[in-house]
């Protein structure tokens, strides 16, 4: 398995997708900006490219990941914190040697991106 999905992200993964129809696929991955380099892409798709997208099962939820993506991501986990203010989505990667103040964006040793508004 590339990414973990704790059990709190995934109901709330699963709920989301309640909205979508039955080829809904959840795709998680990184794009460049945010003012570390890289920052985390996370939706749902309705189509996979079996060349360049790998597909996983994580607790009952397909989930499609570029291929390019999966050094920069593996080990990554994602959990869903709900507190007074609401909640959200929290990504751990253990790849990230650098985090912005926001926490939304991220550099690796590897993968350095390139740096955008925060």
């Amino acid at each position: 398995m590339v990414i973990n999905i704790t059990e709190s992200a995934s109901a709330q993964i699963k709920e989301m997708m309640k909205e979508e129809s039955d080829n809904a696929h959840f795709r998680f991955g990184i794009k460049g900006g945010g003012c570390s380099g890289l920052s985390y892409s996370m939706g749902f798709d309705y189509e996979v490219n079996e060349e360049l997208d790998v597909v996983e099962d994580i607790n009952g939820i397909p989930v499609v990941l570029f291929n390019q993506d999966v050094a920069i991501i593996e080990g990554t986990t994602i959990d869903f914190k709900q507190n007074m203010m609401g909640g959200g989505f929290s990504i751990d990667n253990p790849n990230a040697i650098v985090s912005c103040g926001c926490g939304s964006s991220f550099r690796t040793k590897e993968k350095v991106g390139s740096p955008g508004d925060c």
